[in-house]
């Protein structure tokens, strides 16, 4: 159990992660958060992140910093992303273990598991088959944190637990035309065809793929829930359990957005992995549930979207 006075650092507090676990932990109460941003600590430079640990000694880290992407991204940068969360979280993890942290929370991606992996996916799939190719330098880098989180655990009993969530959207998005996820970039092309009048949207792929959705402070809810409950090597998926298409999901954000023209499918472009659905029955017999339903997670983020437009220029 985290002490309420006690020095929790969450690294990547800017990103949509991060701010929803620094809003879920002053909710409940704790006082001691530690937050750094990019210019005040560069969690990529092995000194810098030595440093900030032997100087501030936090008892409790969340790590969600990341650099994270879409399909095209990630696909056109896998060095990129592969070394940059390599990296990073090996800096802060190995700083972490040298400086008696009592506890770290790594937060991956359900990207690790495998590209053809049993629907739902459970914790123990992972490694099991090869991974999807357009994600995989992301997905490799994962993998080995949380990895490195369990073979810490193992030689030098530390208490490092890892969450796998799923498909993550919500306050603090980004809404890029390129570089964001499929939700939010839904949410920027729908409003952007509602102001113009367009008659007709179109989206890539097929719209065939299932997808399954958590809002992010149901996720940094049970980020905080496990962290205050739950020890263990293997690492606990995070998600609701509930899929669906991605053409019910773009419909489904058209309606909240309020445009009415046609939506069209363009077959040219990847549909990335078939299914993706996390197998949350652990996660449920350890006592927690997602509370946000999809239309009206998605109408807080349209929301966000709106009153925040910086966002949607990055």
């Amino acid at each position: 159990m985290m002490e309420k006075d006690g020095k929790i650092f969450v690294a990547g507090h800017k990103g949509m992660v991060g701010s929803a676990i620094v809003r879920a932990l002053k909710k409940k109460g704790y006082t001691n958060i530690i937050t750094k941003t990019h210019a005040e600590l560069d969690l990529t430079r092995q000194k810098q992140v030595e440093k900030f640990f032997s100087e501030e000694k936090p008892d409790y880290v969340f790590l969600a910093a990341a650099k994270v992407g879409g399909i095209i991204a990630n696909n056109e940068h896998p060095a990129d992303f592969m070394y940059d969360n390599m990296i990073l979280e090996m800096n802060v993890i190995h700083s972490a273990w040298k400086n008696d942290c009592k506890k770290l929370m790594f937060l991956g991606s359900s990207c690790i598991y495998p590209k053809m992996a049993p629907q739902p996916m459970p914790e123990s799939c992972l490694l099991t088959s090869p991974l999807e190719s357009t994600n995989e330098a992301y997905a490799l880098a994962k993998i080995s944190g949380l990895k490195y989180c369990e073979y810490l655990n193992r030689q030098y009993g530390t208490d490092y637990i890892s969450v796998m969530p799923t498909n993550l959207y919500g306050p603090n998005d980004n809404y890029h035309p390129k570089h964001s996820h499929v939700l939010p970039a839904l949410i920027r092309r729908f409003h952007e065809a509602k102001q113009s009048g367009a008659a007709e949207v179109y989206c890539w792929g097929t719209g065939s793929p299932l997808r399954e959705f958590l809002y992010v402070d149901d996720l940094a809810d049970a980020c905080v829930y496990l962290m205050n409950t739950y020890s263990g090597n293997e690492t606990v998926n995070l998600g609701t359990g509930k899929e669906l298409t991605i053409k019910e999901l773009a419909e489904l954000v058209a309606k909240v957005v309020g445009y009415t023209g046609k939506i069209k499918w363009d077959t040219t472009k990847p549909d990335g992995t078939p299914r993706k659905l996390l197998d949350v029955s652990k996660l449920e017999s350890l006592g927690w549930r997602y509370k946000t339903e999809l239309e009206e997670g998605i109408r807080l983020s349209y929301e966000d979207f709106l009153t925040n437009p910086i966002r949607a220029e990055r």
